[in-house]
């Protein structure tokens, strides 16, 4: 069982033991509701006191619990859908890994094999999953994720990602935790001939 609180299901081998998550992903909230809505409050409105009043307690660079970022992730889910969670996870992306990545990373394949060293980047505990490449050629890359992250959030920063280094692609799953499997799978297609898949 995991020990992270609100979680009752976790994916295969997820304890969750400690796991606090990077400040500038939670604000990150805040910047993607904020710019769905066009108004710097819509967080305050959606999210409820309770995790505004947490918000209110964030530091870019400090750690906090990861329930906190999984609990206004469902809230998002259940009151606007899966285009907010695309939105958060590319905001996410942008303010937590963007300059950073941006250094190192110059092709699709540098996402690929990278994502799971951005994950452990913006989070730490004992046993919280992360991310597995089962396959990368010229043309597709299967992921396994184990994170406990809504998958669709995570499906939004591999997006901008990938489009971050010219490598725009159609990501779809192949199995999903959400839908009884014990991880999801994601599978990568390179969107065009043109996109910067593998670095000559």
């Amino acid at each position: 069982m995991c020990d992270t609180v609100g979680v009752t299901r976790a994916p295969r081998g997820y304890h969750g033991v400690g796991h606090e998550t990077i400040g500038s992903d939670l604000l990150a909230v805040q910047h993607a509701l904020g710019a769905l809505a066009g108004t710097a409050n819509a967080a305050e409105r959606l999210l409820g006191e309770i995790a505004n009043g947490r918000l209110e307690q964030v530091t870019a660079d400090g750690w906090y619990p990861i329930g906190w970022l999984l609990e206004m992730m469902e809230t998002i889910e259940q009151r606007i859908g899966r285009f907010a969670l695309l939105k958060l996870g590319r905001t996410l992306f942008r303010i937590s890994h963007e300059q950073r990545i941006a250094e190192v990373a110059r092709c699709g394949r540098d996402i690929v094999h990278g994502i799971d060293g951005m994950y452990h980047h913006a989070n730490r505990g004992a046993a919280i999953g992360g991310w597995e490449v089962l396959e990368f050629d010229a043309n597709r890359a299967v992921l396994e994720k184990t994170t406990p992250h809504h998958c669709v959030m995570e499906e939004g920063i591999l997006s901008q990602a990938l489009q971050a280094v010219g490598s725009p692609a159609v990501i779809s799953q192949s199995q999903c935790f959400r839908e009884g499997a014990d991880a999801c799978r994601f599978v990568i297609l390179p969107a065009m001939q043109s996109a910067v898949w593998v670095a000559p």
